[in-house]
C-alpha cells in the first residue's frame, strides 16, 4: 500500500504541475495548437480528463468498462481522436474544474481496488500501480505537448523513472505493434536521472546499449522527439531499430515526430 500511494502522490504531482502550466490561461489560449497535428491544448486536457474518468470506471466497475470498450471497437481507430474533440468542445474554464475533478476522482478509486485486482484496459488487464504509472506517463507526454505549445521548458523530476521504466518493459509491445518479432535477447539501458545518479535495466554485458539522460529517453518512448534530436549512445543495430519504434503508450503505431521539429 505504501507503494501505491507514493505512485499516487507522484500522479498528483504530474498532474499538479501541468495545472500550473495552464492555470491562468486566456480562454483563447486553450485553442492553441500543440505538436500533435489536428490537437489543440484543449483537445490535450480533454484526452486527459476522458481517459481518467474512464480509468475510473475500469477501477469500479468492470462491466461498464467492457460496455465502453465494445462501443469503441466499431472506431477503433478513430475514438481516442473523437474522445478528445468532444471533450476540447467544453469552454475552457469547465474543461479545467473537469480534469482536476476526475484526476482527484480516480486517485479515489485506484486507492479503493483490493490488493491483487487486474483492472480492465483497452489493452491487456493491468494491477493498480500499473494503471497509476500510465497515468502519470500520458499526464507527463500530454503536458509536454502543451508545454511546447506554450514554447515552456519544463524541469525535469525524479518521477521520470517510472516513465521510463514502461518505455523499458514496453520494448517488445512496440514490436509487436510492428508486426516484427522481438529479439530474443535483453537490452542494456543506462540513463542518466536528473540527480545525476543513473538507473539501470538488463543485463550489465548486454551487446545492445542505450545511455543518456533519462529525460531524453523518456521524450523518445513517448514520441515526443525524434531520435536525431537527443542526446541517446545507441550502440547496436537491433538498440536502433527499437528506437525507430519504440511507443511506451497503448494503441496502433504512433506517428512521432520528425527530426529537427524543435530546433
Amino acid at each position: 500500500m505504501a507503494d501505491l500511494e507514493a505512485l499516487l502522490a507522484d500522479f498528483t504531482a504530474e498532474c499538479d504541475d501541468l495545472d500550473r502550466l495552464i492555470a491562468e490561461l486566456e480562454p483563447a489560449d486553450w485553442q492553441r495548437d500543440t505538436p500533435a497535428a489536428g490537437w489543440t491544448i484543449a483537445h490535450q486536457i480533454g484526452h486527459l480528463t476522458w481517459t481518467d474518468r474512464v480509468a475510473t470506471v475500469a477501477a469500479t466497475d468492470a462491466e461498464a468498462f467492457d460496455a465502453l470498450v465494445q462501443a469503441a471497437l466499431p472506431r477503433v481507430l478513430t475514438f481516442v481522436d473523437e474522445a478528445a474533440a468532444e471533450e476540447a468542445k467544453t469552454p475552457a474554464d469547465q474543461l479545467l474544474a473537469d480534469w482536476r475533478r476526475d484526476r482527484v476522482e480516480l486517485v479515489e478509486a485506484l486507492r479503493g481496488v483490493p490488493a491483487g485486482t487486474k483492472l480492465p484496459w483497452f489493452g491487456p488487464p493491468m494491477s493498480t500501480a500499473s494503471m497509476v504509472t500510465a497515468r502519470l506517463m500520458e499526464t507527463w507526454a500530454h503536458g509536454q505537448d502543451v508545454a511546447d505549445a506554450l514554447g515552456v521548458t519544463r524541469t525535469p523530476t525524479a518521477r521520470l523513472r517510472h516513465i521510463a521504466h514502461i518505455g523499458v518493459r514496453t520494448r517488445n509491445f512496440a514490436y509487436l505493434t510492428h508486426n516484427l518479432t522481438p529479439p530474443a535477447e535483453e537490452f542494456r539501458v543506462e540513463l542518466t536521472a536528473p540527480d545525476g545518479s543513473v538507473w539501470t535495466w538488463g543485463p550489465e554485458d548486454a551487446a545492445q546499449r542505450i545511455s543518456g539522460p533519462a529525460a531524453d529517453f523518456c521524450l523518445l518512448v513517448t514520441q515526443r522527439r525524434h531520435l536525431d534530436d537527443l542526446a541517446l549512445r545507441v550502440e547496436g543495430a537491433e538498440a536502433l531499430e527499437w528506437l525507430g519504434i519504440a511507443q511506451a503508450f497503448a494503441g496502433p503505431p504512433g506517428g512521432g515526430r520528425t527530426a529537427g521539429q524543435f530546433a
